[in-house]
């Protein structure tokens, strides 16, 4: 007798295939293994960062000093990091946000300073973009050490500022007595002359726009 197991025809069960997913990316600690092994070159603020095509009227400049700080940060040459320099020895803060134009150089061999009038302080490291409106004569232990005066040009309450004179006088006696008094307590003698205009901030860093590009053109040829 054919038992009821006999008479069902057998059911064809395909076998299961497992099919692996391979990622397209290594796992995760691999990538991370890989991340700190790699040797990378970090971008340069000064000589990598371009200076922008409005220049030499409206430029990029790098941040290193906040608006409200006693810090003195300042560029690393070496490294291209901000590094603090020291702490401000008077008892005074930065008026304005203050940091440098990339590609530019001055007889101190350092990139061109600038000043920079804005609603709200900004993080040492960070670029943004100015529009210089005046230019600040000033003499640092007998060598010169001119600023350049500029407005963010993104900034709604300051982009329409297109020269000093345009300022409150009680604005730029603020700024001329901070830099006046911030190395007083050092022993060390600052000279701040009368403010020129935006003609002159402008020749200011075309001038030192052209010293970088010499500079550049000599270190090539060595």
């Amino acid at each position: 007798m054919l038992e009821v197991a006999d008479m069902v025809p057998p059911i064809d069960t395909p076998s299961k295939t497992i099919v692996s997913q391979q990622s397209s990316h290594p796992p995760l600690n691999e990538r991370i293994l890989s991340s700190m092994t790699r040797r990378s070159v970090a971008a340069h603020p000064w000589h990598d960062l371009e200076i922008g095509p409005g220049a030499p009227k409206i430029f990029n400049c790098v941040i290193e000093i906040g608006k409200g700080s006693k810090v003195k940060y300042e560029l690393d040459k070496k490294t291209g990091l901000i590094k603090v320099d020291r702490v401000l020895y008077s008892s005074v803060v930065y008026p304005h946000n203050y940091g440098f134009i990339p590609r530019t150089l001055c007889e101190d061999n350092d990139p061109l300073d600038v000043l920079i009038i804005m609603q709200e302080p900004v993080l040492p490291g960070c670029f943004l973009r100015a529009k210089a409106i005046g230019l600040m004569p000033m003499i640092d232990q007998g060598e010169k050490d001119d600023k350049i005066i500029a407005v963010c040009a993104d900034d709604p309450e300051y982009r329409h500022y297109n020269d000093i004179k345009e300022l409150p006088p009680h604005r730029l006696a603020e700024i001329r007595r901070f830099f006046e008094d911030y190395k007083k307590n050092e022993n060390k003698e600052v000279a701040v002359n009368d403010f020129l205009p935006a003609s002159d901030a402008y020749k200011a860093v075309q001038h030192s726009m052209n010293l970088y590009a010499d500079y550049i053109v000599e270190s090539l040829r060595r």
